[in-house]
């Protein structure tokens, strides 16, 4: 394994046709990002296969880019090299990535990624492309169609490996690769290692060599890592307060659900922020809108599932806030990836109730990720926070103000009433301005009240048995199978899930046991007590979407091919 060492070498110290290096000199790149020096420094890695794990936004694109377009001939019009990315949107950010590099020398690029027209992919194709990049999904089809030949294809590239595994692309992964007989190198590239994309590259990949720049996943300088505590069924208010105390400039906060996403969203545009939602069921229009205002400023707070931010790179992302637990340490590390990018300082923030907060302390166990734990803030420190902020504006303003205003002033000051008049003023002022929502009491007995619970279950005995593996009650044992209309496709994740089913129905986490997560639905056993609150709260759920009306089938949604299924537990 190549260790990580300091980047001091620029581009010029490698044999770079001069195509590329006026390129990047075009675009203003000098010096490579650790990453692309690791790469373009090791002739040996470059000529067989390879494993890059980088942390995400580490320029890792360029890092394959420019070595495969170094070696190609120019005009080549024959697919060479196949680039698979998990989402559609980092598929045509890379695919915009190799145009730049790969125009002069006249070298095509064909994107295939679905929700595109079919048909303009295939002119594409048909007029020739040197270098195809697109997801697993379109990718596949295309192959199936004998829209271009597989035998020309040398070199694949996985970028996002453990994303497109963990998005379930691992049967079509495998089928494209197995249909590339002429397939000399395969390049992966991973943030993450997880057991998934070991076993896909000990299938696929000879004798890799391995370029790591990560030490500590969960550990990133760049950002730091706070936690809020929140009162249970008050996220949206907690998030509300938390925006207005730390003011970001450009923030992109994560929900669990489609659902949950739009309604957020809604929210915080009825609370006076600039605030939109990025999910899987927004048109491709909506979305492309979505994020060009969020790219461009025009919007502060874009809202999305984990499934749409796959593929984000947008700069000056300040904030990254995850609302309730992120799932997986894997999750958290690539949420808290989208800020913190380029050199760029950043600040992710979770927003947990204490229960929550306790898991996501055992999910960070054994790591060096050094996190700040908060109390949410209340309507009252932000309101004092906003004077600080007036005070300073007043105090380090420069411009003169107009001489109207001036004169006013003194004419006001002069009165014997001069100081009810400044508080009129401020009031009204401040009367303009949300201070949120007053939550810190309601925080406090959350908490006193989660510390009683644990005081008497370590004293009294436990009605769960020991290492059962699931809620089963102690007189009984019996579970009650649940099955949900929602699954992976609707942007679930297993602990997003447990976080929505606890909160519905008022339990705690060991009141679910096995949670089976598919792409269309999803199965859910569940403990005494939760299946008893599941009688009380099951309009609510309906209503979600989460489960058919009763009396009704469970509505079936045409299965794709290739849906697969999800299986994990607590």
């Amino acid at each position: 394994m190549v260790s990580m060492e300091k980047t001091i070498s620029g581009f010029d110290d490698y044999r770079l046709r001069p195509e590329l290096a006026a390129a990047l000199a075009e675009r203003g790149f000098n010096t490579p990002t650790p990453v692309q020096e690791k790469v373009l420094s090791d002739e040996n890695a470059l000529l067989g296969d390879l494993i890059v794990q980088a942390k995400t936004g580490s320029g890792k694109t360029l890092a394959f880019a420019l070595p495969l377009l170094n070696e190609m001939d120019a005009g080549e019009s024959e697919p060479r090299i196949l680039v698979l990315s998990p989402t559609r949107e980092l598929a045509l950010q890379t695919a915009h990535e190799f145009e730049s590099m790969a125009r002069s020398l006249k070298i095509r690029i064909a994107s295939l990624v679905g929700g595109m027209d079919m048909e303009t992919q295939l002119r594409r194709l048909k007029e020739g492309a040197g270098v195809l990049v697109g997801t697993p999904g379109r990718v596949l089809d295309h192959i199936r169609r004998k829209a271009f030949d597989c035998r020309n294809i040398h070199t694949v590239v996985l970028d996002e490996g453990d994303h497109m595994l963990d998005m379930g692309f691992r049967e079509e992964l495998e089928a494209i690769l197995d249909s590339l007989p002429a397939r000399e190198r395969t390049w992966l590239f991973s943030a993450t290692m997880p057991e998934e994309v070991v076993k896909l590259s000990s299938r696929y990949l000879s004798s890799p060599r391995w370029i790591s720049l990560v030490e500590d996943t969960a550990a990133h300088e760049d950002i730091s890592h706070r936690v809020y505590l929140t009162p249970s069924g008050r996220r949206v208010e907690s998030l509300v307060n938390v925006l207005l105390w730390e003011a970001p400039e450009r923030a992109l906060v994560f929900c669990p659900t489609r659902i949950e996403t739009a309604e957020v969203a809604e929210r915080l545009q009825g609370a006076g922020f600039s605030a939109l939602p990025l999910h899987g069921d927004m048109g491709q229009k909506e979305r492309n809108t979505a994020m060009g205002a969020f790219r461009a400023g025009r919007v502060r707070i874009l809202v999305s599932t984990d499934v749409a931010a796959r593929g984000i790179d947008v700069e000056g992302i300040s904030h990254v806030i995850q609302l309730g637990l992120p799932g997986t340490l894997d999750n958290y590390v690539h949420r808290s990836g989208r800020t913190g990018r380029a050199g760029n300082e950043g600040l992710s923030l979770s927003l947990l109730n204490p229960r929550d907060a306790r898991t996501l302390k055992s999910l960070l166990r054994g790591h060096s990720l050094s996190i700040e734990w908060l109390s949410v803030p209340d309507s009252q420190e932000i309101r004092l926070l906003e004077r600080g902020r007036l005070d300073r504006e007043l105090a380090e303003c420069e411009e003169e103000p107009q001489e109207l205003y001036v004169e006013w002033a003194r004419e006001i000051l002069g009165r014997s009433e001069a100081e009810c008049a400044v508080a009129r003023l401020l009031e009204r002022f401040f009367a303009q301005k949300s201070s949120g929502f007053a939550l810190r009491k309601e925080l406090d007995r959350e908490v006193e009240a989660d510390e009683r619970r644990r005081s008497s279950r370590r004293e009294g005995p436990t009605s769960f048995r020991a290492g059962s593996g699931g809620p089963r009650e102690r007189d009984s044992g019996s579970t009650t199978r649940l099955r949900l209309e929602r699954g992976r496709a609707d942007g679930l994740e297993v602990g997003a899930l447990l976080g929505i089913l606890c909160r519905a129905l008022g339990v705690d986490r060991r009141e679910i046991g096995n949670i089976r997560l598919r792409d269309r639905y999803a199965e859910v056993e569940l403990g005494g007590r939760a299946a008893k609150q599941l009688e009380r709260h099951r309009k609510e759920l309906e209503k979600e979407g989460y489960l058919s009306p009763e009396g009704t089938s469970p509505a079936r949604r045409p299965r794709p091919s290739g849906d697969r299924e999800r299986s994990s537990h607590k």
